[in-house]
């Protein structure tokens, strides 16, 4: 399940750089592709997101992650670039 959850973060994270590329480049240059975009790459970042805050649930005892660090994690899914750093840091040499 720890593969899953690292597969999850990388593509959280890249599917929130993508919804924030789409509202700052395309939203200026073109309003109409902006919006067609806008529901199924915030539908995709959605689920995405609801999944890796449910799999950090799911891995917390498993992995001993005590309150700090699953703090960590759950507030890096709210930052831009901060599933990344979790990836590298907490769960690349676990999996």
């Amino acid at each position: 399940m720890l593969k899953i959850f690292k597969v999850t973060a990388i593509l959280e994270g890249i599917s929130y750089l993508v919804l924030f590329a789409n509202m700052l480049f395309i939203k200026t240059n073109n309003p109409e592709l902006y919006h067609t975009l806008l529901r199924p790459l915030g539908m995709t970042h959605g689920v995405l997101f609801i999944g890796y805050i449910i799999l950090a649930f799911l891995l917390r005892k498993s992995q001993n992650w005590d309150l700090k660090i699953f703090g960590i994690i759950l507030i890096a899914s709210l930052i831009p670039f901060g599933t990344f750093y979790i990836e590298k840091k907490y769960l690349e040499n676990n999996a």
